[in-house]
């Protein structure tokens, strides 16, 4: 039978964790603005670099008819003087391959290749890799358009320390048509952009963005380049990369604008798909990283264990909860569940407002009207953190059992509302 301290300390365990990331996340935010961004130049002046080394930009692509002409479009508009665009039609179905062939006879640096069949976006990228003339590397997804400053931005980032191996850009959502979608602009506007922050100035970041990122060549051939094996293929690779003594980190700067789901099946199956692959990709580094010199993986291992053992206690409170609620006995000893005991939630309520602040405060330098975003941001807590628990426990099992199963090929998201 539970005691009434074991209740309590479930119940601590269930807003104390939450509580203690956003102060965390707080911090590693202000201290990287501090330490790392404090003298960068504003957006959209980077200085001039001492020499402009070529860059080749991967673009994989499947069924992105809807989205080809404007990606590429803005591709071809980029303010570097010397890099290519490589398209990687990956067995669409659609008209993507004749656009594509269509837009290179008006795109003078681009490129395509066309795949017979769909093998999957690292299959994709390892061509378009195996292809590139340039050491530096920039992927962006199929529907993403890249800012004009962001390839001066990365490849200054890249010259000034040679252990970077691979760097991650700050993804900017351009479809807003919805509340779900505003939701998202506030969960990017205040916690994306701190955890990356935290994470590189800790020393390891979980994953690169994969829909804006940059690799040097010889990183990923240190790596083993992308793997087909996992569900999210970012995330394997940075974890890989690390692992092989190259560094990864947040360039703020390097700014790219991405539709994301409208709808909550598409936002559910991203997430899901998200989770699962975090979870296959810790379990399977979990063996290699218990050497000294990978000491800074242990925060973000440690915490991504707990953030799963914390959604498995909050869905079992939860239930419990519910069952109460129901008027279902749980036994005489069995001491009663609160869900939202009083001075936790103000406690809570005013640290999510505090993280808001913070998170908006570091992002306005990247993108004007942040701050009526505000508004939304008291959904975050219910909505967003509940979203993580169940994606989080519904991707457990699917990992475990998808662990050697290759993932083969892939489909169009779920791109927003038209």
């Amino acid at each position: 039978m539970f005691s009434e301290k074991v209740v309590r300390g479930i119940q601590s365990f269930c807003f104390g964790y939450p509580f203690v990331m956003s102060w965390y996340w707080m911090a590693g935010g202000l201290l990287y603005r501090w330490l790392r961004e404090r003298h960068q130049p504003p957006p959209g002046e980077p200085p001039p670099l001492d020499s402009y080394p070529a860059v080749s930009i991967l673009v994989p692509c499947h069924n992105e008819s809807s989205n080809a002409k404007e990606v590429f479009t803005a591709l071809a508009a980029l303010d570097y003087p010397d890099y290519e665009v490589i398209a990687i039609n990956d067995g669409s179905t659609d008209k993507t391959g004749e656009i594509l062939n269509d837009l290179t006879r008006r795109i003078e640096c681009m490129r395509v290749v066309h795949l017979a069949r769909n093998q999957g976006k690292a299959v994709a990228l390892n061509c378009g890799a195996m292809l590139a003339k340039s050491e530096i590397l920039v992927c962006i997804d199929g529907d993403a358009l890249l800012d004009r400053e962001a390839l001066t931005w990365i490849v200054r980032r890249m010259l000034l320390d040679g252990s970077i191996g691979a760097i991650t850009g700050n993804p900017r959502i351009r479809n807003r048509s919805t509340v779900l979608a505003r939701l998202q602009v506030g969960e990017y506007g205040t916690i994306v952009g701190l955890i990356k922050r935290a994470q590189s100035l800790f020393g390891w970041i979980f994953t690169v963005s994969g829909v804006i990122c940059a690799f040097r060549k010889r990183a990923l051939q240190d790596a083993g380049w992308w793997s087909a094996k996992t569900v999210t293929d970012d995330v394997e690779l940075s974890w890989r990369i690390q692992l092989s003594g190259w560094r990864i980190t947040y360039q703020a700067n390097a700014i790219c604008w991405i539709l994301m789901p409208e709808t909550l099946r598409g936002l559910w199956k991203q997430r899901l798909r998200w989770s699962e692959g975090g979870t296959q990709t810790v379990l399977m580094s979990t063996p290699k990283i218990w050497r000294l010199s990978h000491w800074r993986s242990w925060i973000v291992w440690g915490n991504y264990i707990t953030s799963v053992l914390w959604s498995l206690t909050i869905l079992s409170a939860l239930g419990l909860w519910l069952l109460e609620r129901m008027g279902l006995e749980l036994g005489s000893g069995f001491p009663r569940v609160s869900l939202l005991p009083a001075w936790w939630g103000a406690v809570l309520s005013a640290t999510y407002l505090l993280q808001a602040t913070v998170g908006l405060s570091l992002e306005r330098r990247f993108e004007k009207g942040l701050l009526r975003t505000i508004l939304w941001l008291s959904w975050y807590p219910v909505f967003f953190w509940m979203l993580q628990a169940l994606t989080a426990v519904a991707g457990l099992p699917r990992a475990i059992v998808r662990m050697h199963r290759p993932r083969g090929t892939w489909v169009s998201p779920d791109r927003g509302i038209a």
